[in-house]
């Protein structure tokens, strides 16, 4: 803008022409300085299994002031999705497309190679980009440690998707203290066996290496991206007795005392409406159980509680780190979860009887915990009720979010791709070789992290073994598996308690359109 175009034609007084001579400089000096502001380095984590209410900024009493530092600096979003599972979401992170654009509609494959064209290959396809190739060709330096799960065999791995350095689990779920056979870890481009003398644990080995990326990452004059991939608190559970006894014994009210209590601290704290009621009980009567029962149960979510602790303190870990690198204030972090709680109950330790936590057992917390978990929403990882796609998001930059902020702005795990691509000035590939790149799914996130309202998505769709749903604006039409379609108004009901599916039929004939038309798009096959 000119100088002229701020007067006009008008005579102004000397003071009032001086005054707007000076707000003149001043906005071609933040002009300028918007334009010369270096690229921020990216940190994206992710924790594996964990349920909406599991963290202190929504409502826990899990101790995690690392979290709760970052969301009282940044934004929380109330209302962020993921896709109902580990592959399907670490596929739809990476790449900004829909599972199933990626080849991860289903569950991961030990087959190699980047070639096919099913929607449930179970590894990246090469239709696809992530976020590491995007952002390396636009100059970032680029690291991963944690899980990958997006494909176990070569040329599938992370160094071969753009990471330049990589550490973690290639497979998916795994003994935190030990490496389970058939499951495999990598350092880099090169297999890695963890040692079996008690020094190992997942977790901490995984955000060790992420402090060391940053270190090494940090002091350059190039931004950096991180990306965090937790195992944590997926089963078996597994933490350090330290950590445990700082819960064992806080969970022996039960868990509908838990439920309510976390619910309460939700609508204190504004994450969830108080028009909501806490979804029914979906879990054995917690007065019905013997006391050896209560104890027990009560070690395992003690035993669940310390791994989410613990991954906490490798997050500070790793703030501490950016901090010392003197990269704080230009560091956009953003942390979430795969899916919801997990009702999944595997149970073979090594040992029979071994209580949850050492390395020779083999259990998870069960479907009562999950749903306590949850609260206050119905069902768990793998469905696709808000139980198992909604998840907490994050968002922390001190030099563009403005701290202690919330946004109900419904968005998606789609739109992580499209946030980095923004802010780092990227720009998302048509083509790869001779190969044509599907178009970015996702949409920026920016608007919403400045503050800003933004043009959503026109609607959002899930499939998953055969559970599906759309959202489209306050409306959500979903089903379980083959299952009838059940509608909600989530504005008002997103506990999903009142299903509205026989009184409004045509909204249901709407979204079920909208449903049909994207399920073609993206490739899902039906029973899946």
């Amino acid at each position: 803008m000119r100088i002229t175009q701020l007067m006009g034609t008008k005579q102004w007084p000397i003071p009032a022409a001086a005054i707007l001579l000076a707000l003149f400089i001043a906005m071609r000096a933040n002009e300028t300085n918007a334009a010369d502001a270096p690229r921020p380095n990216i940190v994206l984590i992710m924790c594996d299994d964990m349920g909406f209410s599991d963290i202190g900024c929504y409502g826990s009493e899990i101790q995690t002031p690392n979290l709760d530092r970052l969301a009282a600096g940044g934004l929380r979003f109330t209302q962020f999705y993921n896709a109902a599972r580990c592959c399907p979401t670490r596929a739809a992170l990476l790449t900004g497309l829909y599972p199933h654009q990626a080849g991860m509609g289903g569950m991961v494959s030990g087959k190699g190679g980047t070639d096919s064209v099913s929607a449930y290959q179970g590894y990246l396809n090469d239709r696809c980009v992530t976020i590491a190739e995007v952002l390396r060709s636009a100059g970032y330096h680029t690291a991963m440690s944690g899980k990958w799960h997006v494909g176990e065999s070569r040329p599938s791995w992370p160094t071969d998707r753009g990471f330049e350095h990589y550490f973690g689990l290639i497979s998916g779920a795994s003994n935190y203290w030990k490496l389970d056979g058939g499951r495999k870890m990598a350092l880099d481009d090169q297999p890695y066996t963890p040692p079996d003398d008690g020094s190992f644990y997942m977790t901490d080995a995984i955000s060790d290496h992420a402090v060391k990326m940053v270190d090494q990452y940090g002091g350059k004059a190039e931004p950096f991206f991180l990306y965090v991939a937790y195992t944590a608190p997926h089963w078996p559970i597994h933490a350090w007795p330290e950590d445990i006894a700082k819960y064992q014994g806080k969970y022996v009210a039960g868990w509908e005392k838990l439920r309510e209590q976390r619910h309460a601290r939700m609508i204190e704290m504004g994450i969830v409406d108080k028009r909501w009621p806490l979804s029914p009980l979906d879990a054995q009567p917690w007065d019905k159980l013997s006391d050896k029962e209560k104890r027990d149960f009560d070690l395992k979510m003690a035993v669940y509680a310390a791994m989410i602790d613990r991954v906490d303190q490798g997050i500070g870990r790793i703030m501490a780190k950016v901090k010392d690198v003197g990269a704080e204030q230009n560091t956009l972090v953003m942390f979430l979860a795969d899916n919801g709680g997990c009702h999944e109950n595997p149970e073979r330790s090594e040992v029979p009887g071994t209580p949850p936590g050492p390395k020779e057992s083999f259990l998870a917390y069960g479907k009562n915990w999950a749903n306590a978990s949850n609260t206050p929403f119905r069902r768990y990882k793998h469905w696709v009720h808000e139980g198992g796609i909604a998840t907490p998001l994050v968002a922390n930059w001190p030099a563009a979010i403005k701290s202690g902020t919330m946004t109900d702005q419904v968005g998606h795990v789609i739109d992580l791709m499209a946030t980095c691509v923004d802010v780092a000035g990227a720009n998302y590939p048509e083509e790869v070789g001779e190969k044509t790149v599907q178009p970015l799914e996702g949409k920026s996130l920016l608007p919403i992290l400045q503050g800003q309202q933004r043009a959503g998505h026109d609607a959002l769709c899930w499939e998953h073994f055969g559970n599906r749903a759309v959202r489209q604006g306050d409306w959500k039409l979903v089903a379980a598996g083959n299952g009838s379609w059940e509608l909600y108004h989530v504005k008002e009901d997103r506990t999903e308690l009142n299903d509205l599916a026989k009184q409004l039929p045509d909204k249901v004939s709407q979204l079920v359109a909208k449903y049909d038309v994207w399920s073609k798009q993206v490739g899902v096959r039906a029973g899946k």
